[in-house]
């Protein structure tokens, strides 16, 4: 992305998340007071939709999850497409700290989670759900709490979350994916297959992309694999070059419009439906299990661990700078943000476990959302205090 892209995308993704704030709290309390059966009925209530042979019924919770975040994840795949082929991606001076502190920061909340859950009593099934970055929340926290750090800060935030989405996304590929359909799976490959052959056409109608978007939904839906990798596919096969000379492509133009819908609607959305429990539903005892233990730690622990460990490594060994202008206790602050998995753990962990287990769900929203709010209180507290720092301290 150009300089000027790259700061708009983060002023949304600030508003974000600080939407998704909101919305999370709504649920949470909403799901502990004496009409919460009103919230749990929404959630839960099921919606039918048919058009022509095809028929669905799911509830909110799942249309919300099979079926807006198809378009959350078709929007991660663009902007992964651009960063690989013309931004931050592109560069392998710039690609190497943050995409091996990306893989720093998978491994270690895997780890950390594993360490809990390895043993009997435990869900070592689990260990992708602290994987994951929320980069609206994390953008947003950064903003926040130090509004005037160096922009190379929030760029290698966000690089380093683009990298993380795309490991998420070979993670759900991979793991998630079961009781195929083949005819299903062959009606969406012969439907990305024409996709493809129409990013050949750069001047095709929007119209024909759109009927192409719901027919791959569709087939994917009924095969068995995670919609989110129709999104992630759909996007691979959008055209990055100009329509026309002096126009933009039909990529930038689909982030630039589609961005603000996703993180001001979608993922304020999913974080309403997904992210609310009663805490009546959960044992005291249940707290401190295995589960919510793992998830909590792994993405507090793990995550700066994994981020600064990887990024301090990378840096020792001289195969990549530090941010330009930013001190190492500012880039540990950004490192505990990392740990901020919120919406994203809250869907890998929808996949990782039983849906129909309520108790299970439970843990998991108590996990993910103690972990975040953790890493987010704390690195903001950083950060803030590296900022203070900054008059007074500049070598």
């Amino acid at each position: 992305m150009s300089t000027r892209s790259t700061l708009a995308f983060l002023k949304t993704e600030s508003g974000s998340g600080l939407l998704l704030v909101f919305a999370a709290l709504a649920a949470i309390i909403w799901a502990n007071t004496p009409i919460s059966d009103v919230y749990f009925a929404f959630v839960n209530h099921p919606l039918t939709v048919q058009v022509g042979g095809f028929a669905e019924t799911m509830s909110v919770l799942k249309w919300v999850k099979n079926g807006l975040m198809a378009i959350f994840f078709f929007v991660v795949g663009l902007e992964i497409k651009y960063e690989i082929l013309r931004g931050e991606l592109s560069n392998p001076r710039r690609l190497a700290l943050p995409v091996l502190a990306a893989i720093g920061g998978v491994a270690a909340p895997a780890g950390v989670y594993l360490l809990f859950n390895a043993g009997a009593g435990g869900a070592p099934q689990g260990w992708p759900t602290p994987a994951a970055t929320d980069i609206a929340f994390a953008v947003a926290a950064l903003a926040i709490a130090a509004p005037r750090l160096p922009t190379s800060l929030r760029v290698f935030l966000l690089t380093l979350a683009i990298a993380d989405d795309l490991i998420a996304v070979i993670l759900i590929a991979a793991l998630f994916t079961q009781d195929i359909r083949p005819w299903m799976l062959g009606g969406a490959t012969a439907t990305l297959a024409v996709l493809a052959l129409m990013s050949r056409w750069k001047t095709a109608p929007l119209f024909f992309y759109v009927l192409a978007w719901i027919l791959l939904w569709a087939f994917t839906l009924k095969s068995g694999v995670s919609t989110s990798l129709a999104g992630v596919m759909a996007a691979f096969a959008i055209p990055i070059e100009p329509r026309r000379p002096g126009e933009s492509s039909l990529l930038h133009d689909l982030m630039k419009n589609l961005h603000p819908y996703v993180a001001f609607l979608i993922l304020p959305l999913f974080a309403f439906v997904a992210a609310g429990f009663s805490f009546a539903s959960l044992p005291a005892k249940d707290l401190l299990g295995p589960v919510p233990l793992g998830l909590a730690l792994g993405l507090f622990l793990g995550k700066q661990i994994g981020v600064f460990g990887a990024a301090a490594l990378v840096i020792g060994l001289k195969l990549a700078r530090r941010p330009t202008g930013a001190k190492w206790l500012e880039l540990y602050g950004v490192s505990l943000l990392c740990g901020i998995g919120f919406t994203m753990s809250l869907f890998i962990g929808g996949l990782a476990f039983d849906p129909g287990d309520a108790a299970m769900q439970t843990q998991v929203r108590v996990g993910v959302v103690g972990g975040s709010l953790l890493s987010a209180l704390v690195g903001m507290g950083v950060l803030a205090f590296a900022a203070a720092r900054r008059p007074l301290d500049q070598n």
